[in-house]
């Protein structure tokens, strides 16, 4: 089951949020409806994916079909597993002992029927069907050792019987009709619903109240899953109106705070221009333009910087950070991976050396001495400049005045950790960078509008990798040439998937093969490894004493070996298009020209086959990410769905990127105007947050 998307905020005490959310049936506690046992209440919580589900959680579980019922003149083979209406006869009960069921023994349409219950009680099995009474019946018609049965059937209602059945996704012991009951009692108990969208919008959209959205969807109304009807739209327009109106409200408060006015000297950052043994791209000197107004401003800046594979994202960042140095404040850069975080540290004291500048790294593992030193440098204020992963967020580490935070591949971490490392100081500025190129929509839906620089050239020199899709039958001639590519001094990679731990024996098995026929040169390195393992063995391939590394898509991001001139990516098609871009970066960052070999497994389906000529295309990050959202969805664009990544429960992009849009403008629209919400219209909007779980963006509209 999907959560909600979720947009938390710094300040977030529970006992805030439980004065924001307003008191709505809707958000009453499921336990508040009729006939709700403790055990059925457990298991739907399960379903719902929800400890304390509410009648809202369960008006948004919707069915995922809408099932033809049949009213048949005889019982024929081609019936069974379909849903019929039949009249039977009771004519004998048979109670059984768990764990056998109840059966009832009946006859209909001239043919034996059995009528079975798991866990029935014969007492109440008895009155609902008295021995020798007529009932209509509603159920999955089955054979069973050659007898027809139905299990659970639903016994008829006065008036016609109904055409259809809406069939809703179940788990464990969860039936059909109680959870029909159960939807229908929700109705009943909420009645109207303020509404939250201008009356103009909704006539000018087509699309109906809120209430009505959720009963045409619960009443097979609406065109099946995958397609839009009124209600979906409605709906989808609301998830992504709470998400904007939570993201305009969190950003307001950020800008209305005081921040500080970063100018600096300039003097590091020429200094630094001065010893650059090439020239930046006027799109590395624009975006440091952009950031350095921000960090000049009087409000903490929030800016998110994009850069395709060797852009030049990290000098940027260290302009940036030397702004904060001239001043006498400390900037920290924080990153996923220990991989990662020493090789920001590596280049970034490769810089500032000859500048008297140290830069400090903080990962696991280090030595009680080496991090104590740090602590204490960082708490002093000697040292102004740092490179971490996850332990920058620890209590014990202090810094003396923190005024800058870069987050790295920002989109690994979840939203309670970027805001952890900003509350290391006051009034922190905040620098985001990915090297995953976002879609435009995605953006929008992450960040609102938040201030985006992009750097859309290469660096001068940064040639094109030679990209060629083999089938997989010609991977002795693909060996071949990697033996040849290693006799010639080259190094490179070898890709095997691992979408799980079970498929780490395919790296394995492939690094026994290649290290049987290349010797010593060869490494492996998957996720199943232990720390100090991974990174003797990267320090090893950088160091050029391994020529050739298997591995898993631990490289995909972060691994910068310029010698590194070729890669091999096995089974290709059942990469996305953005990884296995990212997987292409690692290779051609040097002198040499880089090449990558995409090994595929015939027949492709056409899904595929497109990804993997796009590819050979292309090597635009941005055009590649628009086409992997258009292909397989927002939550795998990354490659991974990552713990800060909003997915949605109604809302689908790129299709609904129109009532993104809509719903972006709405809510700045609303942010900005001069008087705040207040009476009527607050409260349809409290309720709204509170619905999408927003709660915490709730206590600011409150606040005004």
């Amino acid at each position: 089951m999907k959560a909600h998307a979720r947009i938390k905020h710094p300040d977030d005490p529970s006992a805030s949020l439980r004065r924001s959310r307003p008191a709505h049936p809707l958000l009453a506690p499921l336990s508040s409806l009729p006939g709700l046992g403790a055990a059925s209440e457990r298991r739907l919580a399960r379903l719902l994916g929800r400890e304390a589900p509410r009648v809202a959680d369960l008006l948004f579980h919707l069915p995922r079909a809408a099932e033809e019922i049949i009213r048949p003149e005889r019982l024929t083979p081609d019936l069974e597993g379909r849903l019929v209406w039949l009249e039977v006869r009771i004519r004998e009960h048979r109670p059984g002992t768990a764990p056998r069921p109840h059966r009832i023994l009946t006859e209909s349409l001239g043919e034996p029927l059995e009528l079975v219950f798991f866990h029935g009680q014969p007492s109440w099995l008895a009155r609902r069907f008295p021995v020798g009474e007529r009932r209509r019946i509603r159920g999955r018609l089955q054979r069973y050792r050659g007898m027809w049965q139905i299990a659970h059937p639903e016994t008829a209602r006065s008036g016609e019987p109904a055409e259809r059945a809406l069939v809703y996704p179940l788990s464990g012991e969860l039936r059909q009709q109680p959870l029909r009951r159960l939807v229908a009692a929700a109705f009943a108990r909420v009645g109207e619903v303020p509404e939250w969208h201008r009356p103009e919008l909704l006539r000018r959209l087509g699309l109906p109240s809120f209430r009505n959205a959720l009963m045409r969807l619960h009443q097979g109304l609406e065109p099946p899953d995958g397609e839009d009807g009124p209600g979906r739209l409605r709906l989808a327009l609301d998830e992504l109106f709470a998400l904007q109106l939570a993201l305009q409200l969190a950003r307001k408060s950020r800008s209305d705070r005081p921040g500080r006015v970063l100018r600096g000297t300039g003097r590091l950052v020429r200094a630094l221009l001065a010893r650059l043994p090439f020239a930046p791209t006027a799109a590395q000197i624009h975006a440091f333009e952009e950031i350095r107004a921000d960090l000049a401003a009087p409000r903490p800046m929030m800016r998110l910087l994009q850069g395709d594979v060797g852009s030049g994202k990290t000098l940027v960042a260290l302009l940036a950070m030397l702004t904060a140095a001239e001043e006498g404040l400390q900037a920290a850069l924080m990153a996923p991976t220990e991989v990662l975080a020493r090789q920001h540290h590596r280049t970034l004291s490769r810089y500032l050396a000859p500048l008297g500048l140290e830069v400090g790294l903080l990962v696991g593992g280090e030595t009680a001495g080496r991090r104590a030193r740090l602590l204490a440098g960082l708490e002093s204020g000697r040292l102004l400049l740092c490179v971490g992963t996850h332990a920058l967020l620890q209590p014990e580490v202090r810094f003396a005045d923190l005024a800058l935070a870069v987050v790295d591949e920002q989109h690994r971490f979840g939203v309670a950790q970027r805001l952890g490392l900003v509350g290391k100081g006051e009034a922190v500025d905040v620098l985001l960078m990915t090297a995953t190129p976002i879609p435009r929509s995605l953006l929008l839906c992450w960040y609102g509008d938040m201030a985006c620089s992009r750097l859309l050239e290469k660096p001068p020199g940064r040639k094109p990798v030679d990209t060629r899709a083999v089938p997989i039958g010609r991977i002795c001639e693909v060996i071949d040439a990697v033996g040849r590519a290693l006799h010639s001094g080259a190094q490179g990679y070898w890709i095997c998937p691992a979408v799980d731990a079970g498929e780490m024996g395919a790296a394995e098995a492939r690094f026994s093969e290649l290290r049987g026929r290349f010797g010593d040169r060869v490494g492996l390195l998957h996720g199943g490894m232990g720390k100090r393992e991974k990174e003797a063995t990267m320090a090893a391939f950088a160091r050029g004493t391994l020529r050739l590394l298997v591995a898993t898509t631990v490289v995909e991001v972060g691994v910068d070996v310029p010698a590194a001139r070729f890669i091999v990516v096995e089974q290709a098609e059942r990469f996305g298009l953005a990884q296995l871009h990212q997987l292409r970066g690692r290779v051609g960052r040097g002198a040499g020209d880089g090449s990558c070999l995409l090994l595929y497994k015939p027949p492709l389906s056409s899904a595929a086959r497109a990804r993997l000529a796009l590819l050979r295309e292309t090597d635009d990050g941005f055009r590649i990410a628009e086409e992997d959202l258009r292909l397989r969805g927002p939550g795998e664009v990354l490659g991974v769905r990552q713990s800060g990544v909003p997915e949605f429960r109604f809302a689908r992009l790129p299709q609904h990127e129109p009532l993104l849009r809509v719903a972006a403008d709405q809510a700045r629209r609303l942010v900005e105007r001069a008087e705040p919400p207040e009476g009527e219209e607050r409260r349809a909007l409290l309720l709204l947050l509170a619905l999408f779980d927003h709660d915490a963006a709730g206590e600011l509209l409150r606040a005004g």
